[in-house]
């Protein structure tokens, strides 16, 4: 798949902050342009005040990394960016530098469709100094905001319980890339499918729709509307029922429904949009029930969410579909993830990482420093655990201590030789691309499998239970070491 030649046909690569390439410009005056760095990408807080969060975007990320080159357009515009004082910013000799550069970063990430949690690393990003802050913008924008929309679609999956979730929000989405975004986002969260035929089309989503309410009112009576729906749409015949009076809207369906038999055919269902959802679905039903449609399905739709779902499903709604929108593809009860990229060690003139810190008086934005990575811990196929490690502290044999990096008081005890998994995969190595990027459906897939190894309780609407994640003992104390350390450089 070739995201970025089937949605921009260019470039990508000034997709960042300006303040990037100030930076870019800066290393390669001071000669550290090609020391080798670190940075990891991760956030503080799982969104939505959810128990978990789902991992998306990696497919973007590689497609932007494939990509990743100054044409010559783009250096066209650098070499014309002028200073305060109207001279050229960047030296011909550093456009030179972009135009030779060929990316070679080594890049290790969770796979899409894992369940993640705050502050261990989702991506990985180690090789030269410049690259790996050039990659810094264009990483967040394309994790951000699909991992927001795929935690947003877990939510309400989990929250229907087994019942197909159509997306349907592209009129509502924020702009092209947002709806593009959003829809893959979704499907990897658990939707079955989408009312967006540009991602049907580019990442293989199913697709699904009705009509709207101007198809009926294209007629002169519904009943009229209806029967010309069944006509061009005999084996997929869903009725939206709410255009007038919905409770006659369903007498009509019924009535085509009947004529649809008569010709061999059966009818779909009802859409119903407006109104109480909870006893217009349960009159539906009774009705297409008693007039020998117990198959029909009750599609709902109406500004839906996890906790209208959940509400509507407490009243024993009788809800086959739901079709979700606006609440899902703007992620509308929390605009942005959040996610940082953050330096976390360099490498010395003696070819030694030196990891690095950053101190703030807020504990939950000290990173975490070094070349480290995540062990998710399981017994009997449950998830007990995730450990933030250092690479190269491979000892199992002893029992591990993990902190969390925000309050030391939650501690867990994990047994040796107990199962693990290391989450991080190979995904460019030297720049080149070493990873099997799965089909969308066996991401879909991977989403459901993975939520199944956590309890019940991390999983809830409302205050979920906490799932322990830390640092391993010796690297939560080396962090320690090193907070300690800068804040002395202050007092003295």
């Amino acid at each position: 798949m070739k995201i970025t030649k089937e949605l921009y046909h260019g470039s990508l690569t000034l997709l960042t902050d300006f303040y990037q390439l100030t930076m870019a410009y800066a290393y390669w005056k001071s000669g550290k342009s090609e020391q080798e760095a670190i940075f990891n990408l991760f956030f503080r807080k799982n969104p939505f005040q959810n128990g978990f969060t789902v991992a998306a975007g990696l497919e973007y990320v590689i497609d932007y990394c494939n990509n990743f080159t100054f044409k010559k357009e783009d250096l066209d515009y650098l070499r014309q960016v002028k200073n305060a004082k109207g001279e050229v910013m960047f030296e011909e000799d550093f456009i030179s530098y972009l135009r030779d550069m060929e990316f070679s970063c080594d890049i290790e990430a969770v796979e899409e469709g894992e369940v993640v949690f705050p502050h261990m690393p989702l991506l990985r990003v180690s090789g030269p100094l410049i690259q790996c802050q050039l990659l810094e913008t264009p990483l967040l924008n394309l994790i951000n905001f699909q991992t927001l929309v795929a935690t947003k679609a877990a939510r309400i999956t989990l929250a229907a319980k087994g019942d197909p979730v159509m997306e349907f929000g592209l009129r509502r989405a924020q702009g092209i890339d947002g709806a593009m975004a959003a829809s893959r986002a979704s499907y990897i969260g658990g939707c079955s499918s989408t009312s967006n035929v540009m991602a049907g089309k580019l990442f293989g989503i199913p697709v699904s729709g009705t009509h709207a309410h101007s198809w009926i009112m294209s007629f002169d009576q519904e009943l009229e509307a209806f029967r010309a729906y069944a006509e061009s749409f005999p084996d997929n015949c869903f009725l939206l029922v709410d255009t007038y009076d919905t409770l006659n809207g369903v007498k009509n369906a019924i009535q085509v429904g009947k004529e649809l038999r008569e010709r061999g055919k059966e009818l779909g269902g009802v859409r119903i949009d407006s109104g109480d959802l909870a006893y217009f679905s349960n009159a539906a039903r009774k009705m297409l029930d008693e007039a020998g449609f117990p198959k029909a399905k009750i599609i709902a739709s109406n500004d839906l969410d996890e906790h209208i779902l959940t509400s509507l499903k407490l009243q024993e709604a009788s809800i086959d579909i739901w079709g979700i929108g606006t609440k899902l593809v703007t992620a509308y009860d929390q605009p942005a993830l959040g996610a940082v990229y953050k330096l976390s060690a360099m490498k010395n003139e003696e070819g030694e990482w030196e990891p690095k810190i950053k101190v703030s008086q807020q504990s939950i934005k000290i990173n975490i420093p070094g070349f480290h990575n995540v062990k998710r811990f399981t017994i009997d196929g449950k998830a007990v655990g995730d450990m933030i490690y250092l690479e190269g502290m491979e000892d199992g044999s002893i029992p591990f201590l993990i902190i969390d990096p925000t309050d030391p008081t939650r501690r867990k005890k994990i047994n040796a030789n107990t199962s693990f998994e290391v989450l991080l995969k190979p995904v460019f190595k030297k720049g080149s691309l070493i990873y099997d990027s799965p089909e969308l459906a066996d991401i879909r897939q991977r989403t459901f499998d993975r939520l199944g190894l956590f309890d019940k309780t991390h999983k809830r609407l409302i205050n979920p239970h906490i799932y322990p994640v830390g640092l391993e003992e010796s690297l939560y104390e080396l962090r320690t070491q090193l907070v300690l350390k800068a804040k002395s450089q202050d007092i003295e």
